[in-house]
């Protein structure tokens, strides 16, 4: 199906074989480059393999830091890790073997499971000739040391001021390291015909002695327990796709050793090119299916990112490479919505309301004490209420933004009448269904009066939404002075959550739904697209973050119309549709262009402004969440209108994931 190679298992779990050679492509931003990656990781390090064979380690425990990059090359001999034909991209490992005549070397380079700052290397060669093999197998990498900080346009070389020391080791032998520059260990095998022996090493930020052998393959079985199986007989994919997309979406996770607790940000182009982890909605949206697979990452990220606010309950845009808040470009109206609703929901599948008596701090940047997570969210609510506030229709301010970053200037609208007083219809519909399921939690935190609060609020704005129904879709968004925007043109992000929080009768919705088939994916391979018509000289895009609501929507109405969706929502599906684009091969953007793009398949770029998505377009969290956010909510599993707790709301157990499992919320 796809030229790059074929699905396989490797350890008892899903892997690529990749078979391709060069296949070049553009960044737009950057040089073409042939070069093809795939992001594993754990919950400190990423591991950045490629399809040159080489590896990087990316940190971001104390800001958007490389440790090394395209480097880790095993030889013995003449023969070299980086000259394998073949290479096998695991869920936490990247495997390569290369042989000749007399010897066969497979090289092994694992993320060990839990917040290890290194990565352990396996190395086994077997004598394949007749004679007693005797020769020099050494392990190379080098230390390159760089910050990536708010960087669009061409990339710069910064050096960190505080590089960490990085070591290289043979576990039992030599050990060398170094703040930047080659390290090099080399041992000598003996080995007599038919022999084999094994060979271990690590590389990173060391922490301590460990058993190599045990830890390998404690760490393999630890993630066959941990990740989720799937068995859909009206998507066959999941099978793969859901171990898959789990394990990659958890190796994107980060100790943060500034503000504590895990980040889980978008990574791709947003962090990997240009040097910032954000906006502040998306590792909350990122964590919301882990609610329910591993919840203890899940409130990690909760924290974390209810850490980057103030005081006063405002959520910055996003944090820089360095970890301080980022205000400069974007203040969307929607930030709080998605704090409250990953606690809601968190709280609703465990139980576990003392998580939040426990303190959480504000930014460093604010001398501010920390609070308990419940008034961190309270406040949160507060702001979203206060200062966000509504317009002169009622409903939610846009602020310069909502989910959409550049709805402003696509409204074509005055734009700083846009931003002073336009509403979004999109926050209204979102908050009509997150504050009762907050109100669920504050309610059952004894907070009754934020509960009854959050409920008339969203009672109020649900009615606001079913009036913006023009017969055919809702309306997206308003104008001071003006029109509507969205009159006529779909813009899909509001219509699912028009469905969901109940501002659409029953018959509106199923009119709806048949409307954005026939209009929105109507010959679109990968899913809906955003709007309809497509803006002229414009290319239509297909967003994961969009589409997963669109999916859990349609599922009350039209479960083949959803599971359709998620079928095209696969990577299956992108290798079908687009075989020789790499992206979406294992991993994706936040965005591919649809097909009338004069790059379907691939994902937007904006070379005008230095920013890409295009020039790293892969290793987006959104392609891992959405789909598994999705694939849950297709098996019914979601907290009910009231933010019910866990009695009401079955989560699914993580290493049984089946299609018919659990109780649905709806059952």
């Amino acid at each position: 199906m796809s030229v790059f190679g074929v699905w396989t298992t490797a350890e008892g779990l899903p892997a690529f074989e990749y078979r391709a050679g060069p296949q070049p492509w553009d960044p737009i931003i950057d040089p073409p480059s042939s070069t093809h990656r795939v992001h594993v990781g754990n919950r400190r390090i990423t591991l950045v393999a490629d399809s040159d064979g080489l590896t990087g380690v990316w940190d971001e425990h104390l800001g958007c830091r490389w440790i090394a990059e395209r480097t880790g090359v095993g030889r013995f001999g003449a023969l070299s890790t980086d000259k394998a034909g073949t290479k096998l991209f695991g869920p936490t490992f990247f495997r390569v073997a290369v042989a000749d005549e007399e010897a066969e070397v497979e090289r092994t380079v694992l993320c060990p499971e839990g917040a290890v700052p290194w990565v352990l290397v396996r190395v086994d060669v077997v004598n394949r000739g007749a004679v007693v093999l005797r020769r020099p197998l050494t392990e190379e990498w080098v230390v390159r040391p760089r910050l990536v900080d708010l960087e669009f346009g061409p990339s710069r070389e910064v050096a960190p001021v505080d590089a960490p020391v990085v070591a290289l080791e043979e576990f039992g032998g030599e050990r060398v390291e170094t703040v930047d520059g080659p390290l090099t260990v080399a041992v000598e095998v003996s080995l007599p015909p038919g022999g084999r022996t094994t060979v271990w090493f690590r590389f990173g930020l060391f922490d301590g002695f460990v058993d190599p052998a045990a830890l390998y393959a404690s760490s393999l079985a630890g993630l066959r327990d941990r990740l989720p199986s799937a068995t859909a007989p009206r998507a066959p994919e999941a099978a793969i796709e859901i171990p898959w997309h789990a394990a990659l979406l958890t190796g994107g996770a980060c100790a943060d050793g500034v503000l504590g607790g895990h980040t889980l940000d978008q990574g791709a182009a947003y962090s990997f090119r240009h040097g910032f982890n954000g906006a502040a909605r998306d590792p909350l949206q990122h964590a919301l299916p882990l609610v329910h697979l591993e919840p203890d990452l899940a409130l990690s990220v909760l924290r974390n990112t209810c850490a980057w606010g103030s005081p006063d309950g405002d959520l910055p845009y996003a944090l820089d490479g360095r970890k301080q808040p980022w205000t400069q470009l974007f203040r969307p109206s929607d930030q709080n919505l998605w704090a409250l609703w990953l606690a809601a929901e968190y709280a609703a599948a465990t139980g576990d309301l003392a998580a939040f008596d426990r303190p959480v701090p504000y930014h460093p940047c604010h001398g501010a004490e920390p609070v308990a997570l419940a008034e961190n969210l309270r406040r949160q609510f507060r702001f979203f209420v206060d200062e966000v506030g509504v317009g002169e229709h009622g409903h939610v301010r846009i602020l310069n933004a909502d989910w959409n970053d550049l709805a402003i200037g696509e409204s074509e609208v005055d734009r700083e009448l846009m931003i002073e007083r336009g509403e979004s219809v999109l926050n209204s519909a979102m908050a009509a269904w997150v504050l009762p399921v907050y109100a669920g939690l504050a309610e059952g935190l004894g907070d009754r009066a934020t509960a009854a609060e959050a409920r008339q609020r969203a009672a109020d704005l649900r009615e606001r939404v079913a009036n913006e129904w023009n017969g055919r879709w809702f309306r997206r968004a308003h104008a001071p002075g003006g029109g509507p925007v969205g009159e006529n043109d779909l813009w899909l992000e509001v219509q699912p959550w028009a469905i969901l929080c109940g501002a659409a009768t029953p018959e509106q919705a199923r009119a709806l739904l048949r409307t954005i088939d026939e209009t929105c994916r109507a010959g679109s391979p990968l899913g809906a697209r955003s709007r309809w018509p497509v803006p002229e000289g414009r290319p239509g895009q297909v967003w994961f973050s969009v589409n997963m609501t669109l999916i859990w929507a349609a599922a009350r109405y039209d479960p083949d119309l959803a599971w359709d969706e998620w079928r095209r929502m696969t990577l299956h599906a992108h290798s079908a549709a687009y075989p020789g684009t790499w992206t979406g091969t294992l991993s994706g953007p936040d965005c591919y262009l649809a097909p009338e793009s004069d790059r379907p398949g691939e994902t937007w770029a904006l070379p005008e402004l230095g920013v890409a998505m295009q020039a790293y377009p892969v290793a987006n969290l959104h392609s891992h969440a959405q789909p598994l956010l999705a694939y849950l909510r297709l098996l019914g599993v979601e907290p009910n209108a009231d933010g019910a707790p866990s009695d009401v709301l079955t989560g699914v157990d993580a290493p049984t994931l089946r299609a018919g499992c659990g109780r649905s919320s709806r059952a």
